[in-house]
């Protein structure tokens, strides 16, 4: 018998801030409002949310990118799961959930970037449909 709270994944827009704050312990740092509104107005900006009940117990975050030669792709941005929803399912469940509205928008592919020791979210992208990691290097400005 299994004692995972069943999910609902929501795609958030303009007017759902709410919901975003309310599950703003899910974040690296609280949501400010001007980022939210900001972030949930954009066009190519997508949060979805895992909802158990009307808590949020994670998200993911993708933002599609368009090059000239290449069309548009999405990007993962972040993915998060409260403690006590991880290895049930939720974040596979917002990973397909984020697939499958880049393939909606005709987006030719999705792509995100962990760190090679982040075993649980290697398994989560792996469970999702993710192809083999490749080696990367990742360089940074901060201004």
């Amino acid at each position: 018998m299994s004692t995972a709270t069943p999910v609902t994944v929501v795609r958030l827009g303009a007017g759902d801030a709410a919901v975003v704050h309310a599950g703003a312990d899910l974040f690296d740092a609280p949501p400010t409002a001007e980022w939210t509104d900001r972030f949930l107005a954009r066009d190519g900006h997508h949060l979805l949310v895992a909802l158990a009940g009307d808590r949020p117990v994670g998200f993911v975050s993708g933002v599609e990118t368009t090059h000239p030669d290449k069309g548009t792709e999405m990007f993962l941005y972040e993915l998060a799961v409260h403690p006590g929803h991880r290895r049930q399912g939720t974040g596979r469940a917002l990973v397909e959930a984020l697939r499958a509205l880049a393939r909606m928008r005709g987006c030719y592919g999705m792509w995100v970037a962990t760190d090679a020791g982040n075993d649980a979210a290697l398994a989560t992208y792996r469970a999702a449909g993710a192809e083999p990691p490749e080696p990367c290097v990742t360089l940074t400005w901060t201004f």
